[in-house]
This record gives C-alpha cells, sequence and structure tokens, in this order.
C-alpha cells in the first residue's frame, strides 16, 4: 500500500521561504512521477510542480517559476518543494502526488497547511 507523508508546512511571513517535503513508501518508486498541488479556500486542487521519474523533466505553474524549486530522492523516496518569496497568495493546503507513469494511476498525501501572512 502506497503512503504518503508530508511535512513542512506551517506560517511565515511575505517573503519568506519554506521547505516541504513527501516521503513514499509501500513501493519503488524510481518510475513514478512526483509532484505537489495545492488548494485554497473556494477554488479547485491545481498542480503547483512536478518531476519526472528520473528528475530529467518539471513543471511548474506560471505563478510560482522562479520562485519554487522542486527536486527528489529517489534512494530516499521523497520529493521537494522550496519555496522562496512566498506570497499571501501560496496560502493552500499543499498535496503531494505521485502518479504510476505506466498506469496512470495516482496517490496521494492528506496534505499540509501553508499560510503566508501579509
Amino acid at each position: 500500500q502506497v503512503q504518503l507523508a508530508e511535512s513542512g508546512g506551517g506560517l511565515v511571513q511575505a517573503g519568506g521561504s519554506l521547505r516541504l517535503s513527501c516521503a513514499a513508501s509501500g513501493r519503488t518508486f524510481s518510475r513514478y512521477a512526483m509532484g505537489w498541488f495545492r488548494q485554497a479556500p473556494g477554488l479547485e486542487r491545481e498542480r503547483v510542480a512536478t518531476i519526472s521519474y528520473n528528475g530529467g523533466s518539471t513543471y511548474y505553474e506560471d505563478s510560482v517559476k522562479g520562485r519554487f524549486t522542486i527536486s527528489r530522492d529517489n534512494a530516499k523516496n521523497t520529493v521537494y518543494l522550496q519555496m522562496n518569496s512566498l506570497k499571501p497568495e501560496d496560502t493552500a493546503v499543499y498535496y503531494c502526488n505521485v502518479r504510476d507513469i505506466l498506469t496512470s494511476v495516482d496517490y496521494w498525501g492528506k496534505g499540509t497547511l501553508v499560510t503566508v501572512s501579509s
């Protein structure tokens, strides 16, 4: 059974930084794409950043380009999201996602709250 454990959320002032981590367990994740999504109150969940199974390809939502960096450590089955220059509009619950690239099955973490105060 796949389990995803997120950590690193919290309260930070605008302009500050946070680093989210997501440790995956239950199988080998080297063939899985990994990423982060977020959902703010009253809004739909949106993709923030994703990284390919070997780290060679990344995607960033336009509003976070240049501020957020996604990375992964396959030896630790962990994906990270370094968030710099945070803005109040980044406030949301952030969800870790892993996707089996062969079956397109998605797995989700429970989410970690990021609150950016102005």
